[in-house]
């Protein structure tokens, strides 16, 4: 069934010289036998580069500053052995969290310890091992500071968490009244506690809040250092927006969707798509920031951050994992419907983690044909999943692919190592979750692979 028309928009994804040999090597489909099913395949060269490019923007910036990668955006251990080996650190959440990211040779004084009322466990293993813990309520102070005491190993290491004015209704940070609260606190048990500084996370990928908003902490710190108190380091956490496809193609898709180029008319709302394109996007976006005037301010933000001798704390993770990997399904039936057909693959969309947030993964699947001479044409289709559920749909857009897909060929969804492989993976069904592959070397002519090994 061919279907001439042009009128599908397409988003495709941006050109990713690491993932053709993966591809036109034949990789991709030996494993996909050998596993037999989907899997997830990461590309650490990538995460490496990134996090190079981030240190080489506060290099030329003359920012002191400190990234610790987001590990919540992917579980694979390959990514902390990086960072490790980088010398970044690692921003935790959980018990599990941490312990893998010492398990992995990450340095206890290099680990964040973020997220609300923190488990018992976490602080108190967070204080022996000298982590940074961004306190979230006052009462999460006082159990710092009480686990400080009652150990007398060493000083807790805190920052304190600001509710943001411009998210007023954020469920994270404290409140002025309470942050002034906390000052007179950690002044009080400043033998128990060292107070390093301030934190926040702001939803969005706006530079200008974010930039009003640490140069506010910045003199927030001064003030501290003439209470007494270490005061010297910020973190502005993540939000560093990626790019996932070209300018044209976004913004023509913005502008063209139809509920008709969508399996059963499906509609979104355009503000629930992540912004697959950014003018600035990764280091850049990194580099935009600091370039920012705050709000009251004729000087940069690096200006600022730097005269007020302060170390900049990033927390990115989308944005150190952008290229650093795919996710592959194997196509296991084919139905016509009018004008278009619906794939069904050998997973589950729980493996694509936007489609559960009322939103679409959208760059476009790659089709790998089994039959290298397949025919060439326009040939619509939706894809959906291995379950029983009429919502589980990997792609409700249809997407113009250039062969007619048949059972087994593959289906390759790029640049997912950022929040997709994992954050809602679930064996429903008692389908396996997705193996990770890490492909350790794309610079030879047959890439070698081994299985991520993340402690399960």
């Amino acid at each position: 069934m061919e279907v001439t028309t042009t009128s599908w928009p397409a988003l495709p994804a941006l050109p990713d010289p690491a993932t053709t040999p993966v591809v036109v090597g034949g990789l991709a489909a030996e494993l996909a036998y050998a596993l037999d099913g989907p899997f997830h395949f990461l590309l650490p060269d990538a995460f490496t580069a990134n996090l190079a490019a981030m240190r080489e923007v506060l290099t030329v910036a003359g920012v002191d500053g400190f990234i610790y990668y987001a590990k919540k955006a992917n579980k694979a251990a390959v990514f902390v052995e990086r960072a490790a080996t980088g010398g970044a650190g690692i921003d935790v959440a959980s018990t599990a969290e941490l312990r893998e990211a010492l398990g992995h040779g990450v340095r206890g004084e290099h680990l964040m310890v973020t997220g609300p009322a923190k488990n018992p466990d976490l602080l108190r293993l967070a204080v022996t091992h000298g982590a940074t813990i961004a306190v979230d309520a006052l009462d999460e102070l006082d159990r710092v500071i009480s686990l400080a005491l009652t150990g007398r190993v060493r000083p807790a290491r805190v920052l304190l968490r600001v509710l943001p004015g411009a998210q007023p209704h954020s469920r994270f940070g404290m409140s002025e009244s309470e942050l002034a609260t906390a000052l007179e606190r950690c002044l009080q048990a400043r033998d128990a506690i060292r107070m390093e500084g301030f934190s926040f996370h702001l939803s969005g990928y706006a530079l200008q809040p974010r930039a009003d908003l640490a140069a506010r902490l910045a003199d927030q710190c001064l003030k501290a250092r003439v209470m007494g108190l270490e005061a010297g380091r910020i973190s502005i956490g993540g939000g560093l927006p990626i790019s996932y496809t070209d300018a044209d193609s976004w913004h023509t898709f913005l502008e063209t969707q139809h509920p008709a180029h969508f399996h059963a008319r499906k509609t979104f709302q355009p503000r629930d798509f992540y912004p697959y394109h950014s003018p600035v996007a990764g280091p850049e976006a990194l580099a935009a920031l600091l370039a920012t005037c705050p709000e009251g301010s004729e000087a940069a933000l690096a200006e600022v951050i730097r005269d007020a001798g302060i170390q900049l704390l990033l927390e990115p993770g989308r944005a150190l994992l952008d290229q650093a990997g795919a996710t592959v399904f194997r196509i296991q039936g084919v139905k016509d419907r009018d004008g278009y057909q619906i794939l069904t693959v050998d997973g589950t969309s729980l493996s694509l983690s936007e489609q559960w947030f009322h939103s679409e993964y959208l760059p476009d699947p790659q089709l790998i044909p089994v039959d290298q001479d397949a025919a060439t044409g326009v040939f619509p289709a939706s894809v959906g999943a291995a379950t029983c559920l009429e919502s589980d749909m990997l792609t409700w857009r249809k997407i113009a692919f250039p062969h007619p897909p048949r059972v087994g060929d593959l289906l390759l969804y790029p640049n997912t190592a950022g929040y997709q492989m994992d954050s809602n993976e679930s064996p429903f069904h008692d389908l396996p979750l997705p193996p990770k592959v890490v492909i350790d070397r794309i610079d030879q002519v047959r890439p070698r692979w081994r299985l991520d090994r993340h402690f399960t």
